[in-house]
């Protein structure tokens, strides 16, 4: 499998560091409101690579962090009149109502910050008794930049280049305008804990950097994020990693690219901002995934209706397909010879799926190659088949889709009586052949928001 490393700007074969097991951690929300879609893409890429990976036989650990505490919750909490801990605790269980709704698995481990305070100050000493940081003459602790040569390899920015646009705020008391905080002294209505360097609370960088290393160790396998962590926190968190361990910190770095809606920068300023609670009153969750996995994760992605529509009909065909295959009926003398080609063909499927997965995630490239699949499925199935060769293709459609996240079980629809009435008597008007009727009744259905998909086992009403 090759994967892009953001480190080195090139495709690299991945090879884990342990034979067999991959170690991943994934930068998470910041728990102070409802996830947006920015939100939902790095969700939906990194449980696509954990379910391949499993799917090639590796064992994952899957590491997701919560930050709970940072200027942003305390800024909330401060506002609803609650202390930081009510906010995290309020918005952690509406993270998962949405993320589940996606079909993403919860992460093998999700640490919170607040619960790794011992590990975050034991790293902070570290670097300061290594030289790498100092406490200022008011509390706070930064890291000294100029003391890590190797800071900004990761964006391909020099300390020289840097340096030029560097400020420092007045109500900063660094050394150097390039340091960053990782303790932040105690100040009036925010959380604090103890510490050697008086009460006060972790910086944002120091936070993912003492949890990472904690469950996965000083050295990981892929470390992975939104290309707008790349700079400054993942490169924040490399120099006072591998400052205070002496070892790498990441093998390989991951970065998902932008969402933009109707090719404009998502922003509340401009009204385009979306939640992703609002997106799925329009839409299956499963829409809002493939629509994110049509696309290649490292490139920057546009959100508009008319994509989501197409989307949209993307999960009708694969909902179709599953159901004309479950409704195929099973012949006792079936063609062998059209059979044997059909479950021939189904591994050449598989294996160029994998190759468009072993490239770097080409979710993009996979998604064509199960649509070649659905077409060739639907042909099949428009005959009788063995009883074998039917439960052989909806195993491989479920091999596929299951990589990739989606469901084919569409939401319980409660259909009204007049609906199933009409569905009844247009039943009858076809089989006396009266087919102007049936036509005026699928009609009918059709305006009031239902569809109907006639399989070899009777008609289906489906919500359009």
């Amino acid at each position: 499998m090759q994967l892009f490393n953001s480190m080195t700007r090139k495709k690299e074969e991945f090879v884990p560091l342990k034979e067999g097991h991959v170690g991943i951690y994934v930068c998470g929300p910041t728990v102070y409101n409802l996830i947006h879609i920015g939100n939902a893409r790095p969700l939906v890429v990194y449980d696509t690579l954990r379910r391949y990976l499993e799917y090639r036989g590796y064992s994952v650990t899957f590491v997701q962090n919560f930050t709970d505490v940072d200027d942003k919750m305390i800024k909330r909490a401060n506002e609803e009149g609650c202390t930081v801990a009510d906010i995290a605790d309020k918005y952690i269980p509406e993270y998962y109502n949405d993320s589940h709704a996606m079909h993403v698995r919860d992460a093998t481990i999700c640490p919170r910050a607040t619960k790794h305070i011992k590990e975050i100050i034991k790293l902070v000493s570290q670097l300061i008794e290594a030289g790498h940081a100092y406490v200022s003459d008011n509390g706070d602790v930064y890291f000294s930049v100029r003391s890590y040569p190797a800071y900004g390899k990761l964006s391909g920015q020099s300390i020289e280049s840097l340096e030029s646009g560097a400020r420092v705020d007045p109500t900063e008391h660094k050394h150097d305008p390039l340091d960053f905080a990782l303790w932040k002294a105690e100040k009036p209505n925010e959380p604090s804990w103890d510490s050697p360097w008086g009460k006060g609370r972790p910086g944002w960088h120091i936070e993912c950097s003492a949890m990472s290393m904690k469950v996965l160790g000083e050295t990981f396998d892929i470390h992975a994020g939104g290309v707008d962590l790349l700079f400054p926190h993942h490169e924040n968190e490399i120099a006072q990693s591998e400052a205070a361990t002496g070892k790498p910190f990441a093998r390989y770095w991951m970065h998902n690219g932008h969402i933009n809606v109707n090719n404009q920068k998502m922003s509340k300023s401009l009204g385009n901002f979306f939640w992703v609670r609002d997106i799925l009153k329009d839409y299956d969750a499963d829409v809002l995934r493939l629509f994110f996995l049509f696309a290649h994760y490292r490139s920057p992605l546009n959100f508009s209706r008319e994509l989501m529509d197409q989307a949209q009909s993307a999960l009708e065909r694969i909902r179709t397909t599953k159901l004309r295959i479950s409704g195929a009926i099973v012949s006792s003398t079936p063609n062998e010879k059209e059979e044997k080609e059909f479950l021939g063909a189904i591994d050449e499927y598989r294996q160029r799926f994998i190759r468009a997965m072993d490239d770097d995630l080409n979710t993009a490239d996979a998604l064509g190659i199960l649509f070649e699949y659905i077409r060739a499925a639907n042909t099949f199935v428009t005959a009788q088949r063995s009883k074998a060769a039917i439960e052989a293709a909806d195993q491989f459609l479920e091999e596929l889709i299951g990589i990739l996240g989606i469901s084919t079980a569409e939401k319980a629809v409660d259909f009204p009586d007049e609906a199933i009435a009409l569905l009844e008597q247009r039943t009858a008007a076809r089989k006396v052949k009266d087919w102007a009727r049936a036509d005026a009744i699928r009609e009918e259905l059709k305006n009031m928001g239902f569809a109907i998909e006639d399989s070899p086992k009777g008609p289906i009403l489906k919500k359009i």
